[in-house]
């Protein structure tokens, strides 16, 4: 038989990798979890996806006022979810 482990001596999981994702703005890299995450949907309207789970094409975004600006100016967002980001978006992503 095998050797017996004395009680919580059980390896640890490994920790999960941490997806890395580019900001469309300033195309800098980071960390999936200290970008927004912005998807079209499949109507084809452009919403703020908080989960990092919905459905649709996606784009990642710092919440730097610098970013949202620059991603603004440059029309980033649109370019790269194929569609138009409505004025009731912007609003959302201030922190």
């Amino acid at each position: 038989m095998g050797k017996a482990r004395p009680e919580g001596s059980r390896n640890p999981a490994p920790p999960r990798p941490v997806g890395i994702r580019t900001c469309v703005a300033c195309r800098q890299e980071a960390g999936q979890r200290t970008l927004v995450r912005l998807v079209r949907r499949p109507d084809g309207a452009v919403q703020v996806d908080l989960t990092g789970r919905a459905p649709g094409r996606g784009a990642y975004l710092h919440r730097d006022p610098a970013c949202i600006e620059n991603a603004r100016r440059k029309r980033a967002l649109e370019r790269s979810l194929h569609a138009t980001v409505g004025d009731e978006v912007w609003p959302q992503l201030s922190p």
